[in-house]
């Protein structure tokens, strides 16, 4: 069928390529279910074979531990990951091995980082007079937290494969601006070379995750004639609109982080830890019922993408697989490792959507979570890609298993206190006795 020209552009395109994950918002909670997942696509080969690696929000955190601590690429590195497997959907094809040190390199620093409360001191700084007068708003100051993760880190240095992707929002031409290792921009605003502030990693991650109304957006500080490329015609009513451009958290715009890769990926992997919908009644309040209505619109946008991902899958359209925070493991396979759909919904995935200290016990579950449920997927949908013989299933904190324990520790984990919970210190690194039980 011959599809216009103008409308070619809403369809993903036919001829595909490459391994894309995604890594949805959702602060702390968020960051360390993926942690989770992660940790379980290094032991199968899958995080090394990734061709495209998008964070959003709380998933740019866990994207900046995961760049900062890559490894170098070795002399002879291996094929791309359509190559490999993830594109043939071969299961004779060699896996790329595993990130040695995945402890040392990424989960330590990350579980170390979220320990920490980050968003009160911006928050209540923020409105200092010397920093109003200095304009440094409370998300520059959220950046210079992240600092301590990114370790000083450039756009420019980040690996070239796989090429990550922090995602904003773009408050001017209303769709998602990309922080990448050799460009920053949109495809309507247009896209400039990083330099300068914006070439921080800090600064590429405190956008994403700069969660409105309580973070202001952060200015992009890119001038118009250095945009170029964009759907948006140059002249004086486009540079009008990109002068004093501001980015808010990529959230705003896709919070499951879909937009880069949805297009011209063969193998789509989604990890959510966004926030359910929570029922409430109406309470008549002004204030209330515009918070609703956001909150209605923001999660009808997802369902819609994640609705119609999940319908992509079934019908053969794309291929991969997608796990939320809300799910079980049992979901997709009976008899799977992990926590019950009861706890799943209805205490883990309450957990806050904050970027306040989260304590060991609450670190320790999110992590066992996302491990179990990205292995749930995996084997279910993606079997064929899978190395044999499997990698055991392991518990990160098989201490963390027992459901009334986990209960009673995250008892009061949903509640948001107005100055956030104090720095913890954080748990011993997880033990890796391997284990196949629930």
């Amino acid at each position: 069928m011959d599809v216009p020209a103008d409308a070619a552009r809403y369809l993903p395109r036919v001829s595909r390529a490459g391994a894309g994950l995604a890594l949805s918002g959702g602060g702390f909670r968020a960051t360390l279910f993926h942690l989770g997942a992660l940790r379980r696509l290094n032991e199968y080969g899958l995080l090394a074979g990734l061709d495209t690696i998008v964070g959003v929000s709380g998933g740019s955190i866990a994207l900046a531990a995961l760049a900062v601590g890559w490894p170098p690429p070795p002399a002879s590195s291996g094929g791309r990951a359509a190559e490999t497997g993830a594109g043939r959907g071969g299961a004779d094809a060699a896996a790329p091995a595993p990130i040695a040190d995945f402890d040392r390199r990424i989960a330590q620093p990350l579980r170390d980082f979220t320990a920490r409360n980050i968003r009160s001191g911006p928050l209540f700084r923020g409105f200092l007079p010397w920093n109003l007068l200095r304009g440094r708003s409370n998300t520059d100051l959220l950046a210079a937290q992240y600092r301590r993760l990114t370790l000083g880190r450039q756009l420019p240095s980040l690996p070239v494969r796989p090429r990550f992707y922090f995602a904003a929002t773009d408050l001017a031409f209303g769709v998602d601006w990309r922080f990448e290792r050799d460009r920053i921009g949109d495809y309507a605003a247009g896209h400039a070379a990083p330099h300068g502030a914006n070439a921080d990693l800090s600064r590429a991650v405190a956008a994403s995750s700069a969660f409105p109304p309580y973070f202001s957006p952060l200015r992009a500080r890119v001038s118009p004639r250095e945009l170029h490329g964009g759907s948006v015609h140059p002249g004086p009513a486009r540079d009008r609109d990109a002068r004093g451009l501001r980015l808010a958290d990529g959230g705003v715009y896709d919070n499951l982080g879909l937009e880069p890769i949805w297009r011209d990926h063969a193998l789509l992997l989604v990890s959510d830890g966004g926030a359910p919908f929570a029922f409430a009644p109406d309470r008549g309040t002004w204030l209330s019922q515009i918070r609703r209505d956001v909150a209605v619109m923001a999660n009808q946008t997802t369902a819609v993408r994640k609705r119609w991902l999940i319908a992509s899958f079934l019908a053969g359209q794309m291929h991969g697989a997608y796990w939320g925070i809300a799910s079980a493991a049992a979901h997709y396979q009976p008899g799977a490792p992990g926590y019950s759909a009861d706890l799943a919904a209805n205490v883990i995935a309450a957990i806050r959507t904050d970027l306040d200290a989260f304590s060991p016990a609450e670190a320790a579950v999110l992590q066992n979570h996302g491990y179990s449920l990205a292995d749930a997927a995996l084997r279910s949908h993606l079997s064929n890609l899978l190395p044999a013989p499997l990698p055991p299933f392991a518990w990160p904190y098989p201490e963390w298993r027992d459901e009334a324990k986990v209960r009673a520790a995250l008892a009061k984990s949903w509640q948001q206190t107005v100055f956030g919970r104090p720095t913890y210190t954080p748990g011993p690194p997880p033990a890796r006795a391997a284990s196949t039980q629930a």
